[in-house]
């Protein structure tokens, strides 16, 4: 029997509700709180501390503190420890992904399949600790020799979302602390319970006291992130979420001069050519669209499809759509769980409203669940779809997929492209010569061709335009943390 509460966890010190600054558990100086509900019941699953920008200066100070001794400790030093953390992660899975579960609203496989996806990672990371390379660098001045080194920038600043609260925070913290860097994260209000179980894990690991500390914050997170932004003793700022927010954050960062990664907002479209095979286009776009609920940084948000296949495929998708299950992620079966907050359910159903009041005709679904208890809303498709309604220029986040016909390739690209953001596309195509013609046409970070996942441990991760700048994962994630010294010596006699 699939385990249902928190009271199912076997290890139970996975379970924290308390901020973790210099490797001791402490609530807000101010002693407010807030709490964490379960999005599929609406139930009250824990309280944490409100913690503000006092709290987040005491992180910072153990963070900066520990870097003047962990800078110093050797690659392989930082990979044994990940390589703990990764496999302590695997370990835990079952009490992990409950967690997670319970406080974000996916399915517990998908809840797993994110801890996998976390801890991959952190094994990855540990690797790549030890790839650091410098370089000699041939020289005009046979007098001197010219080399260069790598080293850790600092003290860094980890913002995740609440989509992927675990893998966001593996993502920029393994390759933070395998640089040499040490961490101050900040999870979001909605979420702070998976990151908390990370904490207790990656102390357990190996890394020192200080290296590792979480801020919790659901109303004060603008006076947090100020305080990221304007603290000196912070050179390092990773932040995924929204285009509006990054943007603030760059600002407030410009004082310090900050190295940035911003991981922002996404309008990803899924094009479907008339040669694809019906069958994998719809399990493409089903990965691609209603995974986590249709909840994910790279979701299809536009679902493109060619005009002579376009009323073929939407029957195809609406019948397999059918099929899914909707419920509590605890529940056997469930494919689509709650969405993870009220908020999101009221723009999907502006959405769908705004699609319905321009021509689009909904097809399937249309309305939130009645009855569910928590932040339920039917599987929906829209037919019709066109440029003056909002889902083509803002992300829906929500299982709400909405179909535009095109007629030419030259028509779909022009359609992707006319956006401001550029983070992830998809293509469905049977023609390998299409697939990278579209491909490098595609103003985007990232493209998959005959599938609907984008990201992978070994895969930079990360877009164009107003989706932001930098990468996570593959063997740029770890430059992002590191600085690059020269070295100029004379040799002359």
């Amino acid at each position: 029997m699939a385990p249902t509460s928190l009271s199912d966890l076997k290890r139970k010190n996975l379970f924290q509700t308390k901020g973790y600054i210099n490797a001791e558990w402490v609530p807000a100086k101010s002693g407010k709180t807030f709490d964490v509900v379960d999005p599929a019941t609406l139930e009250k699953i824990a309280t944490v501390p409100e913690m503000g920008a006092e709290d987040t200066a005491l992180a910072v100070e153990a963070a900066y503190e520990t870097f003047q001794s962990f800078k110093k400790t050797t690659p392989r030093e930082r990979a044994r420890m990940l390589r703990k953390w990764n496999d302590l992660c695997l370990e835990h899975i079952d009490d992990l992904a409950l967690i997670l579960t319970l406080e974000n609203g996916k399915t517990l496989t998908e809840a797993k399949g994110e801890v996998t996806y976390a801890a991959s990672f952190l094994e990855w990371f540990a690797g790549e600790a030890e790839r650091t390379h410098g370089e000699v660098v041939p020289v005009a001045n046979q007098n001197q020799r010219i080399l260069t080194f790598k080293q850790p920038v600092g003290v860094a600043a980890c913002l995740a979302p609440w989509n992927f609260p675990i893998a966001m925070i593996t993502r920029k913290v393994g390759a933070a602390l395998a640089a040499g860097c040490t961490t101050v994260w900040k999870p979001a209000g909605e979420t702070p319970l998976s990151c908390l179980a990370q904490a207790v894990l990656a102390q357990e690991a190996g890394f020192p006291k200080g290296a590792i500390n979480v801020v919790t914050t659901l109303n004060l997170v603008a006076e947090v992130g100020k305080e990221l932004c304007t603290n000196k003793l912070v050179k390092k700022l990773s932040f995924t979420g929204s285009t509006r927010v990054g943007k603030l954050l760059a600002e407030q960062c410009a004082g310090s001069l900050k190295k940035l990664s911003l991981e922002l907002g996404g309008n990803s479209p899924f094009i479907v050519f008339e040669d694809a095979k019906i069958e994998t286009a719809v399990e493409a776009c089903i990965l691609a669209k209603l995974r986590n609920s249709g909840q994910t940084c790279v979701t299809a948000n536009r679902i493109m499809v060619q005009k002579g296949i376009y009323n073929k495929f939407a029957d195809a998708l609406a019948a397999r759509i059918k099929e899914l299950k909707v419920g509590k992620g605890t529940e056997e079966g469930v494919f689509i769980g709650p969405l993870t907050h009220e908020r999101a359910v009221e723009k999907a159903m502006a959405h769908i409203n705004d699609a319905k009041k321009h021509g689009g005709q909904v097809i399937l679904g249309g309305a939130p669940m009645d009855g569910m208890g928590g932040y339920f809303l039917q599987p929906t498709i829209i037919k019709n779809m066109s440029s003056q309604m909002l889902t083509t220029r803002e992300e829906t986040f929500a299982p709400v997929v909405g179909l535009y016909e095109f007629d030419t390739e030259e028509e779909a690209i022009k359609m992707a492209n006319d956006c401001e953001v550029g983070l992830g596309a998809f293509i469905v195509t049977e023609s390998i010569p299409r697939s990278w013609r579209v491909a490098e046409a595609l103003e985007v970070g990232m493209v998959g061709v005959n599938l609907g996942l984008l990201s992978a441990c070994e895969s930079p991760f990360g877009g164009v335009k107003e989706s932001g700048y930098g990468r996570e994962g593959g063997r740029q994630g770890i430059q992002e943390y590191l600085t690059v010294k020269s070295m100029l010596i004379n040799v002359a006699n």
